[in-house]
């Protein structure tokens, strides 16, 4: 029942907690408007650099930054150092991937904001911080590696996602000894790597059609950008 009641109540509290969104929050404070009603329409870093600057860029980025860590943090300290749960014969870490995913959950679909958010990649990045540094990485490496080959955001946003499960089944397999819940942090990553996919799905038919824009270029149309 403990077990139980500290799952919910973190995947709970995660949820609320990535349901205010740093983007919407920031350009609502600061400019008095709505992200969501502005370019490309996505509550997210990408689109609020694009049409305010690097300005509120910093301060959405510090926003998600802080959000992310502090919700992984703020689980495992009060679950397995207060509490003293831990799952799968003591792994300290899985009851983070369970804060990140509720956290990343709420990024997209905010509770707050009708259910509309961003894509979660920033997101996703700065939970991976407090999970597992090497993980994100090499997924933050791929990330820039496939946008700087290829010009699109969504590319080595797409590729980072699929990068953080695969490399997280890798390393803690090899590693099993540190981490006795391998399989389980898998399978949440790769929830999380499937969910930032998914919200992609406009940007992978816009590659097929060729219509993606790249770094750098002007906006064809309105659309939706990342994170």
């Amino acid at each position: 029942m403990k077990y139980a009641l500290c799952l919910i109540i973190t995947a709970l509290l995660s949820y609320l907690c990535g349901s205010l969104n740093s983007a919407i929050i920031a350009v609502r404070v600061l400019k008095g408007e709505d992200i969501r009603e502005k370019g490309s329409g996505n509550a997210g870093l990408t689109n609020v650099i694009r049409v305010y600057g690097k300005g509120l860029g910093i301060v959405t980025l510090l926003g998600d930054l802080f959000k992310g860590v502090l919700a992984v943090v703020a689980a495992r300290l009060i679950v397995t150092n207060l509490v003293g749960v831990t799952f799968f014969g003591g792994d300290q870490i899985f009851i983070g991937y369970i804060a990140g995913l509720f956290t990343i959950i709420g990024h997209m679909f905010p509770l707050y904001y009708g259910f509309h958010g961003g894509k979660g990649v920033l997101l996703a990045a700065t939970t991976l911080i407090a999970m597992d540094p090497l993980t994100c990485a090499v997924s933050l490496a791929v990330f820039f590696l496939l946008i700087g080959i290829t010009k699109y955001v969504s590319v080595g946003s797409i590729c980072a996602a699929i990068t953080y499960p695969v490399f997280t089944l890798i390393y803690q397999s090899i590693n099993a000894d540190k981490f006795p819940g391998h399989i389980a942090n898998f399978l949440v990553a790769a929830v999380i790597g499937f969910m930032i996919v998914y919200m992609h799905k406009p940007n992978i038919e816009r590659l097929r059609a060729g219509t993606e824009n790249k770094i750098g270029q002007k906006k064809k149309a309105e659309q939706s950008e990342e994170n």
